[in-house]
């Protein structure tokens, strides 16, 4: 099993209950074992440990860190507040130490346990390998939606672990794989004979398996699951009478690197508990970016960027949304991981997110803007969904990803009111940005314009008017037009508002604070004459 270090505990923590203060030297990094001491306790063996020093915050740890410190281990980890610790700090980075910070109201018993499934991981759970089955069952009927075949995930045994939904139109050999949940002995030495097996050993990339009618077989296109160079298992495209598209490769990549990052995740038996949303913890800050970068071996000193998916209103409010949002989550991963191998998908604020991490360069919003594309095409194809897709700016390392946050959710924003189905960069829509966070700003803000906000309380027909007249950019024959009125009314009404709130619609200061008064008015009155 790999070396545990405290990036990999770090990292299953909730957010904000820890903080690691000083980083262990190089040479003292790895974690094996765990150990629980008191101030009362006499000399330790702390070497590759990760120690809890229960009991002592402050000044008060230093006797037992100076006796801890005769065999150094990697990790202390202390309660208490950053000025409390200065000192220990200092002794520890003498020792090549690392601190770890605990919060003083964090629970001793959580971080217990999260390092026991981390430092001592547990044998195959049941849950775990629920989860694992679930997950995997999902990206074969995903695969097999945006491919219109049949899907068989196998182990490097031949051991049927997932299937998509059974159809009519698959061959004696799939009925037989599912039926007796791995591949029968005459077909797997018919394929060796073939030579297929000999190609998916000797390449990452599809191999194909021409149909053998004498045989009973159909066409295929198969694909082996790597973890580094030792072979996990394979995924097999069985033809279903349509034929193959011309992105089968394309995608068939992308499941095998999700499936692969599955069944490595099951194979160092992670616990089902501790597995956190690794989206909100890279969104977090860089301290949190770091950890999880370190964790999960993601790069964190190239460009990186966030896409964010969301569903249309309908799609969300429909009794099903949250499988909805589960089947946009797998596509996602599917067309993600086949762009970037590192890219991690995710659920954010109640969207789904992309995190493409490991770019070339922050010119990349081209390749992203396709590849979201991609994702928003095949949702609306395969799952009838209607999404839309805000791609974020490029930041220039994965620990500024957070600061493409807010950015990124305000041109979700954006394009979710334009047209269905829209993918868009910032640049498409960073007017309408700016003019939205003005308003929210002006709308969070106490100050009003006094005789104006009155007047558009107590007066809608007059309120609506405005509304319309800023939204024809201050043409009163096509605000009249778009209120069926006659051109006379609409002076009218214009002229009075300008008279009671002696404000003058053709100074840009005025017209700025009227519009602001106006789109908060209309985000209360839906039902009025309002944009179009």
């Amino acid at each position: 099993m790999a070396a545990v270090t405290v990036d990999d505990i770090l990292s299953d923590l909730p957010l904000g209950s820890a903080s690691l203060i000083l980083r262990p030297a190089p040479d003292r990094s790895a974690i094996e074992r765990l150990l629980i001491l008191d101030a009362d306790d006499g000399t330790a063996d702390a070497a590759g440990a990760f120690v809890l020093l229960i009991g002592v915050r402050g000044r008060s740890a230093l006797p037992a860190l100076r006796r801890l410190l005769q065999n150094p281990p990697p990790v202390v980890a202390i309660k208490g507040n950053r000025e409390d610790v200065a000192e220990a700090e200092e002794l520890l980075h003498t020792a090549g130490a690392g601190l770890l910070l605990v919060d003083p109201g964090a629970d001793w018993d959580r971080l217990l346990s999260i390092a026991k499934d981390r430092i001592q991981p547990r044998s195959y759970q049941s849950e775990v390998l629920t989860l694992l089955e679930e997950d995997l069952f999902a990206i074969a009927q995903t695969t097999a939606r945006l491919t219109s075949s049949h899907v068989v995930i196998e182990d490097a045994a031949n051991k049927v672990l997932a299937y998509s939904t059974v159809t009519n139109d698959i061959d004696e050999l799939r009925k037989a794989s599912i039926l007796a949940r791995r591949g029968p002995r005459k077909y797997e030495l018919l394929l060796k004979d073939l030579g297929a097996y000999r190609e998916l050993h000797r390449t990452r990339l599809p191999v194909r398996v021409p149909a053998r009618p004498q045989d009973g077989l159909r066409e295929r296109v198969a694909i082996t699951l790597f973890a580094g160079d030792r072979i996990m298992g394979y995924i097999w495209l069985q033809e279903t009478g349509e034929g193959f598209g011309p992105d089968v490769d394309n995608i068939l990549t992308g499941s095998a690197a999700r499936v692969s990052a599955e069944l490595i995740r099951y194979r160092n038996q992670q616990s089902v508990h501790m597995r956190e949303d690794r989206i909100v913890r890279l969104l977090s800050g860089p301290a949190e970016a770091a950890a999880s970068a370190h964790s999960e071996k993601i790069p964190a000193d190239r460009p990186a960027a966030l896409v964010l998916l969301g569903m249309s209103a309908a799609d969300s409010q429909a009794d099903d949304a949250a499988l909805k949002h589960g089947e946009l989550a797998n596509l996602a991963s599917i067309h993600a991981a086949a762009y970037k191998a590192s890219a991690v998908v995710g659920q954010f604020n109640g969207d789904t997110a992309i995190i493409i991490p490991g770019l070339q360069s922050t010119a990349s919003e081209p390749g992203l803007r396709t590849l979201a594309e991609a994702i928003v095409r095949d949702a609306r194809k395969h799952l009838g969904l209607t999404p839309f897709a805000a791609v974020g700016p490029v930041v220039p390392d994965l620990l500024s990803i957070h600061t493409a946050t807010r950015i990124t959710e305000a041109l979700l924003a954006c394009v979710g009111s334009a047209d269905a189905g829209a993918v868009a960069t910032v640049d498409d829509f960073e007017e309408e940005i700016l003019f939205r966070e003005a308003v929210r700003n002006f709308t969070s803000s106490p100050f009003r314009h006094r005789s104006l906000a009155a007047l558009l309380q107590q007066d809608a027909e007059l309120a609506g008017t405005l509304r319309a007249y800023f939204d024809a950019s201050f043409d009163v024959a096509e605000c009249a037009k778009r209120m069926n009125l006659h051109k006379n009314t609409v002076y009218y009404r214009v002229s009075k508002a300008a008279r009671v709130t002696r404000l003058d619609f053709g100074n840009p200061r005025d017209s700025l604070v009227a519009l602001l008064h106006i789109q908060e008015w209309a985000a209360n009155h839906h039902d009025l004459p309002g944009r179009k």
